[in-house]
Parts: C-alpha cells; structure tokens; sequence
C-alpha cells in the first residue's frame, strides 16, 4: 500500500512537473485574453473583439523593436516572478504584446508598450507593480484585425507581415486606424516548431 501511495504521488508530481515544463518552454497550456470572432470572407486575416481586460505592461522608447521586446520582457517576467507589492507569483499567459507608436520619420524613436495579459484570477486586482516603469493598464474593448504567420519572428518579418495586412484591409475598404499597431506572440523561444505570431491592426470605431 505505501509502494502504491508512493507510486500515486510520485505520478502526480510528474504530470505537475511537466505541465510546468510544457508552459514554459513550449508555451502550452497558457491563459490568452477573452475575444468573440467576426465572421468575414477574407481568407487572409481574422476580425476579432477582444473584451474589456487587465494587462501588465512597461514603456520604452528606441529605435530597434526587438531591443524593446527584450527589455520590456525581463521587466514585466520580473513582476510575474514575484517583483510586486504582494510578492505574489503570477502565471505566464499569451501573448506577448508589444503596442507600437513609430516615430515620425525614419530616424526618429518609436513607443512600445510591452504587455502581458493578466490572468483571470487577479484580472480584479492584479499585485501592484514595484517598478516604477511597469503599471497595470485596462484596455477597454476594441475590435482588432489579425493577421497571423509562423516561424521566429523579427523585427523585420513583423512589418512585412504589418504591410501585408495593411494591404489586404485597403483591398477590402474595411476602417481601420493605421498607427499605433500591435505585435503578439505566443510562443517560447524553445518552442522550434509551429510557432505563432500575429500582427493586429484596431478598426476604426
């Protein structure tokens, strides 16, 4: 009996222990923010509306979006890991979102905002961020155009990919706002196959 009961804990342990591997480095399993598809006949993009939800997100400004994409994530993974008021560890969720506000010309900074969705049991109250430069935003309801493509995504295949959506939204006369737009991801970097990655265009209300 103790063998069995062993056995039963052990089991457990195992299916815990790979749940948590799985999360993290092949980003199954993840909560993603709550939105209601639009039906629509384009065969290249999707319309959603996302619902009104809680993010955790920091700003910068710079030149290079990946360069943002990195900082901004080891700010907001050191909140997740505990670097808040309640000193509370918080579940990775997807995507990762980066709001991107480019700069006026080719020279010039572009605002990202680097956000990670909060999961449902703190969207009433997420932990208060300690660092100053992370805060908790509400994004009130918005209707998004989205495009999706796989492999790593860089900087560079993002705005491909941005390009190709704008195209496809013109081509269909749809209303949309140009500026800012976001980037998503969904998957670790360990994660080498079947990789998502999403460009989001806001219809214009």
């Amino acid at each position: 009996m103790v063998f069995c009961k062993l056995t039963f804990v052990t089991c457990i342990f195992c299916l815990v222990m790979f749940k948590a591997l799985g999360q993290a480095l092949l980003g199954v399993g993840l909560q993603n923010p709550k939105f209601v598809p639009v039906e629509t006949s384009a065969t290249d993009y999707e319309i959603r509306i996302y619902v009104e939800s809680k993010w955790v997100s920091t700003s910068l400004r710079g030149m290079a979006m990946d360069e943002a994409m990195n900082t901004g994530f080891r700010r907001l993974f050191n909140y997740i890991q505990g670097n808040n008021q309640n000193k509370t560890k918080v579940e990775m969720t997807a995507p990762v979102t980066c709001r991107v506000e480019p700069g006026a010309g080719p020279a010039c900074e572009s605002n990202f905002t680097v956000s990670f969705y909060v999961p449902e049991q703190f969207q009433a109250e997420p932990p208060a961020p300690t660092e100053p430069s992370v805060f908790i935003e509400t994004r009130k309801e918005f209707t998004a155009y989205v495009r999706t493509f796989g492999g790593f995504a860089n900087e560079e295949m993002k705005k491909k990919e941005l390009v190709n959506l704008l195209e496809s939204l013109r081509r269909d006369a749809v209303p949309f706002v140009e500026q800012p737009y976001y980037t998503a991801g969904y998957d670790s970097p360990f994660k080498l196959t079947n990789r998502r990655n999403e460009v989001w265009i806001l219809k214009q209300e």
